[in-house]
């Protein structure tokens, strides 16, 4: 005869809660904490990839050379350089603050309570990866400096892939559960 109310049962309802609103939002939080670490380590330690990018980019020297645009293009290798520290500086701060959310996550799902902390430095990771990759590369690196115009040095489709993901995940973090409980 099946027991019931035993460890049998309790094992399938510990497994079903691994599909609940907070778990997902911990695993993407953490997922999204991860690639930007690598996103940060991969601009430290290929430094000059990526610097070659903003390069380009900031200087104009690959899209169509309008003159009605050209005056935008920012050619002092100095601001080029700052420019692109300042990405890897807001990259870095983004990635620390998803983890330290994905640390909040950890011990609120333990005890299936508590999750405004988590919620909170998630939704914050999240806004500052869509600021970076909607207002940084989409608006100013897409439409000011036309890196849309550029075949070589064009980040659109990465930068779209960004905000896909940051975006799906702040929708999982934001939306309405029974979960988050009533003191959250």
């Amino acid at each position: 005869m099946p027991a019931t109310g035993t460890a049998a049962t309790a094992r399938p309802n510990r497994l079903l809660a691994l599909g609940t609103l907070p778990v997902a939002a911990a695993v993407l939080t953490a997922t999204v904490a991860l690639y930007l670490l690598l996103v940060v380590f991969g601009n430290t330690t290929d430094f000059g990839t990526n610097q070659q990018f903003v390069h380009h980019v900031l200087a104009m020297d690959t899209t169509f050379r309008d003159r009605h645009l050209m005056w935008r293009a920012i050619t002092s290798r100095t601001l080029q350089d700052v420019a692109y520290v300042a990405i890897i500086v807001w990259e870095a701060a983004t990635a620390l603050i998803l983890i330290a959310a994905t640390a909040y996550w950890l011990p609120a799902l333990r005890r299936r309570r508590g999750y405004a902390r988590a919620r909170q430095a998630a939704t914050l990771g999240l806004v500052m990866m869509l600021l970076l990759f909607g207002a940084g590369f989409i608006a100013i690196g897409g439409e000011w400096f036309a890196m849309w115009q550029s075949k070589a040095w064009n980040g659109l489709d990465a930068a779209i892939r960004n905000i896909t993901l940051a975006g799906i995940t702040l929708l999982v973090v934001q939306l309405p559960s029974r979960h988050w409980g009533e003191t959250d």
